[in-house]
């Protein structure tokens, strides 16, 4: 089936529905809503015999609706209705919730139903967690039901007001306002946690810290008490920790409220001088990982495994979460361990370097250039691992340098349902050492491709591909017993002992040393960052500034468009001479079984 897109952003959800629909043999194309003209000629163009709409703010045009089955994947139980669903089911604590692809008409949220899921929520859910987990899962899975019921001449939708609404609290509701969300830093430390979790990604909840307006999110539950309500005692890691009623909560984000235009940056960035005098709090020493402590990083092992486990906000990394995470990197490779884990988040494994940092810094070039050189650190770090087998554990989705972060692990691990992003735009070349591991893994033609066309994968798609060697099931708890599992399979003293020593040979029989990959990356990245060859300023303030975009590049386009930019090489600088003894020698990805 000729299946088109028409979505507001190509997030993460959209991705997942795209490569779904293409594994499974449809046509599918991309279309931005950039305006309701644009629209209506982008679907003449492409002239799809069904429009899904994953991710959808803006209204579909009369015109589109009226000639094409158009389906909405709304995230709400049958009889919800409105633009805030998810932050009202979580400021609500609704303990169950779902999904409904319905027929766009007239009336928004109103029209005949296709399908429908619904799922559990836990307690105090974060909304991008929420949204990245059973929200996508039930939507991919309404999504799939709609293309097959599609191909049926004789199926019709069932009008909403023919359905029961089975799950409490589904009732149509207005936008979610401020004052919907504010709250009172004397209330509960539950009541607070779980507006600003209502709000997290977007909006925010407005408050006032330090003597400043600023937008709340990412907060963490703790452990202090007796703190005065409001106050701010001590920070960590770029977090506050901020008194509430009855306890205290770590913001590890904030957004000036002052102007327009602002961005997310980590809470110590933005108060900065407000900080004065605020002490520094030390990790707690021996506390049990599963504590409400605040850490980004934590290391743990159980017998001959040990496990690294990092999670940076939306999958962003500072110069000071690359220095910290190498730290903790050569700490757990010091240890008499046969495998380590290295493991990143559920909602995302790593995203690369931190562009709203960089945006925000003095001098962003420099800023960049820093950033990059440790991020570089820790891939390095990675690759001469062979003290102890590496697994890269991928929970979450990851993109440009993120996707490339564990591609030097000897295992390579994935949980179902995710998905990578192996290539870079924003105007950079890319560095993360991947001119030297992405042809290793899918081979110099495959790797060309990936960076070329700039197009998501799959994790069942990435292992075809070489890209990942395991992909494991897609429930959080199942992935993490999959995981141990597939860890402890790699501890065993011959299996072990095999792949450390392969892995040695290799390094040692590489006739173009590491370095060299790096420098070449590094060069390209040099006119990129501070000559601005490709219009990374440009492209990076548009994105931490949200810009919607005015056009859909040509390669999410349907028919085969392929992306205008210049395809460049892998290996090969753009203006460098060759060097000795060709750096892109392709190697086979190493397998468990070896």
């Amino acid at each position: 089936m000729r299946v088109l897109l028409l979505v507001s952003a190509f997030n993460g959800l959209s991705q997942r529905v795209w490569c779904a629909l293409r594994e499974a043999g449809h046509d599918v194309g991309v279309l931005l809503a950039t305006g309701s003209q644009d629209i209506i000629e982008g679907v003449r163009a492409a002239r799809p015999e069904l429009i899904l709409c994953p991710f959808l703010k803006e209204r579909v045009p009369a015109q589109v609706w009226q000639h094409i089955p158009t389906v909405i994947l709304h995230p709400g139980p049958v009889g919800d209705r409105g633009p805030s669903s998810l932050d009202w089911a979580i400021t609500e604590g609704a303990s169950t919730w779902g999904v409904t692809a319905l027929q766009a008409v007239e009336e928004m949220d109103a029209g005949p139903i296709w399908a429908t899921r619904t799922f559990p929520i836990p307690a105090a859910p974060r909304k991008s967690s929420l949204y990245n987990g059973p929200v996508a899962d039930a939507a991919l899975e309404c999504a799939l039901e709609v293309v097959a019921k599609a191909a049926d001449p004789a199926f019709r939708p069932t009008a909403a007001t023919e359905l029961t609404v089975e799950v409490q609290g589904a009732r149509p509701r207005p936008a979610m306002k401020q004052a919907d969300r504010a709250f009172d830093w004397s209330a509960p430390t539950d009541h607070i946690v779980r507006r600003i979790r209502a709000a997290d990604g977007a909006p925010g909840v407005r408050t006032q810290l330090a003597g400043l307006e600023v937008f709340a999110y990412d907060v963490h539950l703790a452990l202090t008490r007796g703190i005065r309500p409001g106050t701010i005692a001590a920070r960590r890691q770029g977090a506050v920790l901020v008194g509430t009623g009855d306890g205290s909560v770590w913001l590890g984000h904030l957004r000036d409220a002052s102007e327009p235009g602002r961005f997310k940056l980590p809470a110590t960035t933005l108060l900065g001088k407000r900080l004065r005098g605020v002490p520094q709090s030390p990790l707690p020493a021996g506390i049990e990982p599963e504590a409400p402590s605040y850490r980004q990083i934590r290391y743990r092992r159980t017998g001959p495994v040990g496990w690294l486990a990092f999670d940076f906000y939306n999958g962003a990394m500072s110069s000071g979460h690359c220095r910290r995470l190498l730290a903790a990197l050569r700490h757990a490779a010091a240890q008499d361990t046969r495998v380590l884990v290295l493991r990143g988040g559920t909602d995302a494994f790593s995203n690369g370097i931190h562009l709203n940092v960089i945006e925000a810094a003095t001098d962003p070039a420099a800023s960049a250039w820093a950033n990059i050189r440790a991020i570089n650190e820790v891939c390095t770090e990675l690759i001469r691992c062979t003290r102890q087998v590496v697994v890269a554990a991928y929970a979450g989705s990851a993109g440009a340098g993120g996707a490339m972060l564990g591609l030097g692990a000897d295992v390579v691990a994935a949980r179902d349902g995710i998905v990578l992003n192996p290539y870079y735009d924003m105007g950079l070349y890319g560095s993360e050492l991947h001119t030297y591991t992405l042809p290793r893994r899918v081979g110099a033609e495959t790797a060309q491709r990936l960076i070329d066309d700039k197009l998501p994968v799959s994790a069942q798609q990435a292992r075809s591909l070489g890209l990942v060697d395991e992909v494991g099931p897609r429930h959080p708890e199942a992935y993490a017993e999959w995981l141990t599992a597939l860890a402890m399979k790699c501890a065993d003293a011959r299996t072990a002992r095999k792949l450390r020593a392969d892995k040695s040979r290799r390094l040692a029989g590489e006739r173009v040393p590491l370095d060299v990959y790096e420098s070449r990356e590094l060069a390209e990245m040099s006119s990129d960052m501070f000559g601005d060859r490709s219009g990374f300023a440009a492209a990076r303030h548009a994105f931490v500034t949200k810009a919607k975009p005015t056009t859909t590049p040509a390669r999410l386009l349907p028919a085969g468009a392929k992306d205008a930019a210049r395809p460049r090489q892998i290996g090969r600088a753009r203006n460098a001479a060759p060097v000795a003894e060709a750096p892109v020698r392709v190697r086979s990805a190493i397998p468990l079984s070896a």
